[in-house]
């Protein structure tokens, strides 16, 4: 009797210590903040009927991530919308209900639907499709933290960020919880949320009274964040970080632990099982030296992340069955999901202004001509405000166009402004030192600096004195960039944005054909001034016939106008400037009349000069 009372008692002993949770070697103690969130929405909470299971303590959950979305709701010509999306989401919740849909944040500036909400209808489609957690990314302070709290209020699903802080409390920020707890099953689903070293990234009016711990200091967090959640009894960790690697790979690749620059590949060592990521708007999915994998879905609504894993609840493995990115081609096919109509009914009095029409645009134009458009508006702009008190040197600064990143053919639509000018950036009079003003603007490195001027700037960029006050206008972004090193002198009207100016520009008719379409002996004139080799910087619309064409591969062809005057096209694209003449599936013929887009170059060899468009973008045939 005395034998078995022991064997029982060391039976039990074994048994104990079975149940207890072992920390990762190399874990951080220390204090850990109890603000968590258990058992939130995101699929079927606690021991749910269905799904994929087994008697032995096995279940199969599905994840799907999408990063980067930037409002990207309604379907249009240039872009997918999430009605598609839905079905799918819902479809793969029918085929399991032990599925998890997250997000890694950057989930709503871009979009009309989403800029005039303030995230609003995005925040409530993603409660329809029961998200379970939500990453901040940087663009989600692209209105101010007073909107970030308010979809907080309005999220049936908590916000992660275990390493915002507030700038005067020393505190994690409230709006935001370190990680999240999902039962599946059975099985716990730990999810941890944190945004990356991208600070700066944000406009200086709304930087301030918060920070972010990254580095060491993030991975110290991470670590005791894990370790809090295995002891409260998480099988699975997922890290959902708004940072990600900076290139897309087809297939799946294993790299290399000094490439993972965003991400210490020490959490890989039991802290975290599963990373998702977002950020750098590419599509992969790779492991490190440790076997964790990461993903990322792209960006813009062009696909999302999946992994498919099996947990064993009695032993807490992980096992990653499926790690993929699901091009957005394999759901558009399917029905829409009425979900969208419904918010974009309840929300028609916000977004009307959506859908007004500004003006016609009769040729496409690309990033780079927008941005240059904007800097010379910035300037007219200013010179109207300020010119007869000051003597204004030039417009521009940083400036960036965002998804669908072209202007198209067509009626343009306020909407469509919002889509590519999405920011909220205000005009500013600043004054600026004549070194900074070379060195940041006339001179700068920066391809995303864009600059207009007339006469007296061009006076000060030829003869600048380092040591002057000068005066610029530019918009709040630029202005708030420390390194420029700019004082803000007066601020333009509050609500006129570079995309207000834009609209108004279209709205007197400057994007319509018959002001800015150049004929053929216009052309011609513009290229004879060039020198040896020099194309233009702009870009210039251009009818004429086909009257033959030397390379069907390419699409060097030759136009005519009425007059007989000719002119050589080197390269033919389609519209977006991404389909060859070859792959085209209905490329200008022989006789054919054509618009096309494109810079003039004067090409000079031996044998003579030609004076052509390069790399044609076709703007219609008839």
């Amino acid at each position: 009797m005395q034998k078995k009372g022991f064997l029982a008692f060391i039976l039990g002993f074994i048994i104990f210590l079975s149940g207890c949770t072992a920390f990762p070697s190399g874990g951080t103690s220390g204090d850990i903040s109890g603000d968590s969130s258990t058992n939130q929405s995101g699929g079927q909470m606690g021991n749910s009927s269905g799904g994929t299971g087994s008697d032995n303590g096995s279940v199969t959950i599905d994840i799907y991530a999408v990063n980067d979305l930037h409002g990207k709701f309604s379907n249009t010509e240039a872009q997918e919308g999430v009605d598609e999306l839905s079905t799918f989401f819902k479809q793969a919740r029918q085929e399991n209900e032990n599925t998890i849909l997250l997000s890694s944040g950057d989930m709503w500036q871009g979009t009309s639907e989403s800029n005039l909400t303030k995230g609003a209808i995005i925040t409530e489609w993603m409660n329809e499709l029961d998200f379970a957690s939500m990453t901040i990314g940087n663009h989600e302070y692209d209105w101010g933290e007073a909107y970030i709290e308010n979809n907080a209020q309005l999220a049936e699903f908590p916000f992660l960020a275990i390493n915002i802080y507030d700038s005067t409390t020393k505190q994690r920020v409230e709006y935001c919880d370190s990680s999240v707890m999902i039962e599946q099953n059975g099985a716990k689903i730990g999810i941890i949320g944190a945004i990356g070293n991208c600070y700066s990234s944000i406009s200086g009016d709304y930087s301030s009274g918060f920070y972010f711990k990254t580095g060491s200091e993030l991975t110290s967090l991470v670590k005791a964040e894990s370790q809090k959640l295995r002891q409260q009894g998480a099988d699975c960790i997922i890290y959902s970080i708004h940072d990600g690697y900076g290139n897309s790979y087809p297939t799946p690749q294993k790299l290399s632990d000094s490439k993972f620059t965003y991400y210490d590949v020490s959490l890989s060592q039991g802290y975290v099982d599963l990373v998702f990521e977002a950020h750098s708007h590419q599509n992969y999915v790779l492991t490190d030296s440790k076997g964790v994998y990461h993903l990322q879905g792209g960006g813009d609504n062009q696909g999302i992340s999946h992994a498919e894993i099996t947990v064993d609840t009695g032993t807490d493995s992980v096992k990653v069955n499926t790690a993929e990115y699901i091009s957005a081609d394999e759901y558009t096919h399917l029905a829409d999901d009425p979900v969208v109509e419904t918010l974009l009914k309840k929300y028609e009095k916000e977004i009307e202004k959506a859908g007004k029409v500004v003006g016609r645009n009769d040729c496409l134009r690309n990033g780079k001509e927008i941005c240059q458009l904007v800097a010379q508006l910035y300037y007219e702009t200013g010179i109207e405000r300020w010119g007869d008190e000051y003597d204004i040197v030039l417009g521009g600064g940083f400036l960036n166009v965002r998804s669908p990143y072209n202007l198209y053919v067509g009626d343009v639509l306020y909407g469509d402004l919002q889509g590519i000018l999405p920011f909220d950036n205000q005009l500013v009079l600043c004054s600026v030192k004549g070194s900074n003003l070379n060195d940041k603007f006339f001179q700068s490195s920066n391809s995303d600096y864009y600059i207009a001027y007339g006469d007296y700037g061009a006076q000060v960029k030829n003869n600048i004195s380092l040591n002057k006050t000068y005066y610029i206008i530019v918009d709040s972004y630029t202005s708030k960039y420390g390194p420029n090193h700019l004082t803000e002198i007066e601020r333009y009207d509050v609500g006129v944005y570079a995309r207000d100016l834009v609209a108004a520009y279209i709205e007197k008719g400057n994007m319509q054909k018959e002001t800015i379409l150049a004929t053929i002996p216009e052309v011609l004139a513009i290229g004879n001034k060039l020198k040896s080799g020099e194309t233009t910087s702009a870009n210039y619309c251009v009818q004429g016939k086909v009257v033959s064409i030397s390379n069907a591969t390419y699409g060097n062809i030759t136009i005519q106008d009425d007059a007989g005057n000719e002119l050589y096209i080197y390269g033919t694209y389609n519209q977006t400037g991404a389909i060859r003449y070859d792959a085209m599936t209905n490329p200008p013929k022989i006789g054919d009349i054509i618009i096309l887009i494109g810079p003039i170059q004067k090409y000079v060899n031996n044998y003579g000069t030609t004076i052509e468009i390069v790399n044609g973008r076709l703007q219609s045939i008839e």
